[in-house]
């Protein structure tokens, strides 16, 4: 069964950085998974963040593009999301999520720049708390 634990989440004033982790475990399908961090304010859609196909190809919101970069360590199984520049508007609850990247297409890409259902992604974290003060 496929598991996803998010940490680093925390409160910094506007301006710092985080680094977000995911470490992942259970993920057997050998050809790959779309990994995508996603995040939810109170009263907000569960939108995405950050997308990173079984290619390596990644894709941002507008929002933190050029602010944020997703990247993975396999050995470690890790998944990462640096996040600079906060802004108060990043204050969120931050998941990752894993899905089989069957066709290896655009479709995880996507998921970068749209609200998700829970039911798009096989697997979730419990999230991590950001708190980003002015």
């Amino acid at each position: 069964q496929a598991q996803l634990v998010e940490s680093g989440g925390g409160s910094v004033e506007s301006g710092g950085s985080l680094r977000l982790s995911c470490t992942a475990s259970g993920l057997t399908y050998s050809r790959g998974y779309c990994m995508g961090w996603f995040r939810q304010a109170p009263g907000k859609e569960r939108e995405g963040v950050a997308a990173l196909n079984r290619d390596g190809r990644t894709n941002y919101a507008d929002s933190v593009q050029g602010r944020f970069t997703i990247s993975q360590d396999p050995i470690k199984k890790t998944l990462y999301l640096q996040m600079n520049s906060l802004k108060p508007e990043d204050t969120a609850m931050y998941y990752c999520a894993a899905d089989p990247d069957y066709g290896g297409g655009s479709w995880c890409l996507r998921q970068a720049r749209k609200v998700v259902q829970k039911e798009d992604f096989a697997a979730w974290g419990q999230g991590t708390q950001v708190t980003i003060s002015s």
